[in-house]
């Protein structure tokens, strides 16, 4: 961990927000398993390719998945949690600037489009900080300047984090069974509750219904599977409980807005020349 702590030092506090102008940029694979939380001045875009990355905040856990991006705004604490050392990550740190779009001042998950790929794919060789008035520089705030444009569709994969430590059991549990089909009566009566006081519970504390819960788990545990790429779509479906796959497809597309089989074929841009 004292690895760790000095890349802390040296890279996400003290390089990042060092010119308060600039825009920073760091690309590499992460090496890490973990990176503390932290938080900078500056508001980041970080872009994952390779394996699923955890990046909890105070209030909630988001998962990312490849080929996606998540939108951190300035000031907001979060640690960084690679599923493995494979995952290669790229990070673009940006100023806040006067009469900000809403859009900036919101954490989000967003899949990358084709444009917003080619124009990643162009910054693949940068690192370090990008001064005003470069090309580079002109580049990057494009980039950050079109994504309340195309990024309209903020991806609901987040958890929140349980305060209620019955509720903290039940989720363990959930966790454990997601390759089976979990009724909510069923939940309700292993667990000593009323079906309407578990509701309430839940609505109380995370903010989402049992299903609502229930469902997303099941669609970020078939996002890890598919990344592993030794499981069929069918397969996957099955791992998470789904009998039908039709009904599993529909339900991965109307969260990622892609089919499973769509997912697996994406195109991969940082290891692109």
């Amino acid at each position: 961990m004292e690895h760790s702590g000095q890349k802390l030092d040296k890279y996400y506090i003290r390089k990042v927000d060092a010119d308060k102008k600039s825009i920073y940029c760091h690309h590499d694979l992460m090496g890490e398993l973990f990176i503390p939380p932290h938080r900078h001045v500056k508001a980041q875009l970080l872009y994952a390719e390779g394996d699923v990355v955890f990046v909890t905040t105070e209030t909630k856990t988001y998962f990312l998945p490849a080929r996606h991006f998540i939108w951190i705004p300035s000031g907001v604490e979060h640690s960084i949690e690679p599923k493995s050392e494979s995952v290669t990550m790229r990070n673009l740190y940006f100023p806040v600037e006067k009469d900000e779009d809403d859009f900036y001042k919101v954490e989000g998950i967003y899949p990358v489009n084709n444009l917003l790929l080619q124009m990643m794919l162009f910054t693949n060789r940068w690192n370090g900080d990008l001064k005003k008035g470069t090309p580079n520089f002109a580049i990057a705030k494009a980039i950050k300047a079109i994504l309340p444009q195309i990024c309209t569709n903020n991806l609901p994969l987040e958890l929140p984090q349980p305060k209620d430590k019955r509720l903290s059991k039940i989720l363990r549990y959930i966790e454990n069974n997601l390759g089976e089909t979990i009724l909510f009566a069923d939940v309700a009566h292993e667990f000593g509750f009323s079906e309407r006081s578990l509701y309430r519970l839940f609505q109380k504390d995370l903010g989402m219904s049992f299903i609502q819960y229930y469902t997303i788990r099941r669609i970020l545990k078939a996002i890890e599977l598919l990344l592993e790429r030794k499981l069929s779509v069918k397969e996957v479906a099955e791992e998470v409980g789904y009998n039908s796959v039709p009904t599993f497809s529909n339900t991965f597309f109307k969260i990622l807005g892609q089919r499973p089989s769509d997912y697996l074929n994406g195109e991969e841009i940082l290891e692109s020349k």
